[in-house]
Formats: C-alpha cells, sequence, structure tokens
C-alpha cells in the first residue's frame, strides 16, 4: 500500500491517543542521508485553547539553532507528512498504551508496527475546574 495511505491511518491513531488522553509524544527519525536537520519532535502542551503540540526541529549543527512551534494536530500533520520520504523513513507515536512505528521503504511501500508503551502515564495538568480532596 502506498506509504501516503497508510501515514493516514497511522495518524488516526495519533488522532485516538489524545483523544483518549495516552498521547506523549511523537518523533520522526531515520533521516535520508545525513541532512542537517536531525529530528522533528511532537510534544503535548495543553492549554486554555484546548489541546497543541510543540513541534521541534532538531539539527545536527550547532551552528544552526533549533526551532519550536505550538501547532494544532492538523497544522502538524501537514508538516509531518511533507517530511517523510524526503527527510525521513519513519514516524513513532508513544502513548501510554502502545508504541505505533510508521516506516517507509525504499519502494515507497508503507507500514505499521505496535509495541508494548515505552511511557507508563502522561501527566495532564489541573484545570480550574478539579477541586483539591482533602
Amino acid at each position: 500500500m502506498p506509504y501516503q495511505d497508510v501515514f493516514v491511518q497511522f495518524w488516526n491513531q495519533v488522532k485516538e491517543s489524545v483523544e483518549e488522553g495516552s498521547f506523549a509524544k511523537l518523533t520522526m527519525a531515520k533521516t535520508i542521508g545525513k541532512p542537517n536537520l536531525k529530528n522533528i519532535f511532537l510534544r503535548p502542551v495543553y492549554s486554555k485553547d484546548g489541546f497543541k503540540v510543540l513541534l521541534k526541529f532538531r539539527y545536527r549543527s550547532k551552528d544552526t539553532e533549533d526551532r519550536e512551534e505550538e501547532l494544532t494536530l492538523d497544522e502538524a500533520f501537514e508538516v509531518l507528512k511533507s517530511h517523510l520520504k524526503s527527510h525521513f523513513f519513519s514516524v513513532i507515536l508513544f502513548s501510554t498504551k502502545k508504541d505505533v512505528l510508521f516506516k517507509v521503504n525504499r519502494k515507497g511501500a508503507g507500514s505499521i508496527t505496535e509495541t508494548e508503551p515505552s511511557f507508563s502515564m502522561v501527566i495532564q495538568p489541573k484545570s480550574d475546574t478539579d477541586s483539591d480532596m482533602e
């Protein structure tokens, strides 16, 4: 199956992990060649405006400063999709329920593999409506 179709299936699992509160982080790895862009990370950001992610670009060169931006999940999808097969071969979703690995092979086929979770829990900040129990 073409990697674009499989990536959409993978992204549905990312959205599901956000909805159920098990999303821990997401990492793009396995670079193609030795580009200056080393990794792309997504970490959850819980705010009054709802769920967003902190997208971080990490570079190999000490001369290039890492870059961060706060995005919606849909905006992050577009950024990650644009780096597949041009810069990275794999994306790993880390959640408290399972880790999900998406890979693209050299022929352009995508695959998804699930493993036991690397993270056991994600701590979410208290909301203003939570009351302290004494």
